[in-house]
């Protein structure tokens, strides 16, 4: 068993108007995004590291909803310690050792509090408002934005 670590304090009140997501809710039903091949696949494809499907559809009711929602850390700021603004990502290895997904498949998250680095390498679930709206990310062009309330360990 794992352990149970939280960063960030929400309310028993605040959670209940929290959404918890799925990330198939982050891209309209009609959409279906590019398959995930092996690793290897890009290592022998170097080519093929690149971000597709840059004009994904976002779902624009999720604009300014509190939601809750799994994923995997893609680090961007922090200090030696803590990292502060990171990408969740729905699957390990995205942005790293795959090509990024879809836009729609990534959430820009900030998190001034910082998340200890440790934390960062397994999956966290994320608790915060989201945003709808584009932002590039050096690493990948992003579909929402999220300022975190919450970030837990997933184990």
């Amino acid at each position: 068993m794992g352990i149970w670590v939280a960063f960030g304090l929400m309310s028993s009140a605040a959670m209940a108007d929290v959404r918890q997501l799925d990330w198939r809710e982050l891209r309209p039903a009609d959409w279906t995004p590019p398959p995930v091949r092996d690793p290897m696949y890009y290592e022998m494809n170097p080519e093929a590291q690149v971000q597709t499907n840059l004009d994904a559809p976002l779902v624009p009711e999720l604009d300014g909803q509190k939601v809750k929602i799994p994923g995997y850390v893609v680090q961007l700021e922090g200090d030696d310690r803590r990292v502060t603004e990171f990408l969740l990502v729905p699957y390990f290895g995205a942005c790293i050792h795959v090509p990024p997904p879809p836009p729609n498949q990534i959430i820009h998250v900030r998190f001034p509090e910082g998340v200890p680095y440790p934390v960062t390498y397994d999956a966290v679930w994320v608790t915060g408002t989201m945003k709808v709206e584009h932002l590039d990310a050096d690493i990948a062009l992003v579909g929402y934005q999220m300022e975190a309330a919450e970030v837990i360990s997933y184990f």
